[in-house]
């Protein structure tokens, strides 16, 4: 794992894990343009859900007019529910679009109502702070008594915080779980990573998401190496992007000394990262 670059700027001479899959490029390049060595570990990849028969017949609910409003939690989420209709029945497409612009939609975050703009849509409420709890404060607001509300999951997580407020106000769910995520870099890898925090050869390993905590002490559990583990994190600066990943870090005991104040995406994480290094 040879950490990629090492220029000037606010950041130089940090080594800096990341974690990150998806936009890990994106990532990585945010930080090397700031002078840090990037060391690349993506510890989770996104796949599209398994079978595409439960994500269609969602879509067919959807465009039979079965859904009032729609809560959005990512933008890849709508992405791979567009990708499976052109894949799979691109004969739905033109009609999801078109129910899509008639029902109430609150977007999680801007990301989601990014996706929807692509599409010349726009949500009727864009919900920050970007978490489930900042969409059960808005949906409070609403009156859900008898409305069908769909649910696009985070993952296959089944969220029952926000099912339990659903089903609480009088509302009925239609949920859909468009990807999944797996396993990215193997566990030899990860141990080696571990290895070199522990011997405070990183500056800070930055996580963006909570699936990415959850890997990492899960390769930690099979080598019955968690308080090693959580002894090299607290040797490093520990950043997290946004409550809902400081929060499972909590979880295995691990701080996270970096967190963006509102915004939890990687440009605001980056800027907390130089931030806390100026400091």
């Amino acid at each position: 794992m040879t950490p990629q670059n090492e220029g000037n700027g606010p950041l130089s001479g940090r080594r800096i894990a990341v974690p990150e899959s998806r936009q890990l490029d994106v990532f990585a390049s945010l930080l090397e343009c700031r002078g840090a060595a990037v060391l690349r570990c993506p510890l989770v990849d996104i796949r599209d859900a398994d079978d595409p028969a439960p994500v269609l017949a969602w879509v067919d609910e959807v465009n039979a007019g079965r859904c009032d409003d729609l809560v959005l939690y990512t933008g890849e989420g709508l992405q791979r529910l567009l990708g499976a209709i052109e894949r799979h029945a691109p004969a739905l497409r033109a009609a999801f679009v078109e129910r899509l612009g008639s029902m109430r939609v609150m977007a999680r975050g801007p990301k989601p109502a990014r996706a929807l703009r692509e599409l010349g849509l726009r949500a009727d409420k864009v919900v920050e702070p970007a978490t489930t709890q900042g969409l059960i404060q808005h949906l409070r607001t609403l009156d859900l008594r008898g409305r069908r509300v769909g649910v696009q999951l985070y993952g296959t997580d089944p969220n029952p915080a926000l099912m339990d407020f659903l089903a609480t106000a009088g509302a009925s769910v239609l949920a859909v779980a468009p990807y999944r995520y797996v396993d990215g870099a193997d566990d030899e890898m990860v141990e080696r990573l571990m290895e070199r925090m522990s011997r405070g050869d990183v500056d800070a390993i930055a996580f963006t998401s909570l699936q990415q905590v959850e890997r990492l002490f899960r390769v930690a559990d099979r080598l019955g190496r968690q308080e090693a583990w959580r002894a090299a994190l607290s040797g490093s600066l520990v950043a997290a992007v946004g409550p809902l990943v400081s929060d499972a870090l909590a979880r295995h005991g691990v701080q996270a000394r970096v967190v963006p104040q509102s915004r939890y995406y990687i440009k605001p994480l980056t800027q907390a990262l130089m931030d806390a290094f100026a400091r």
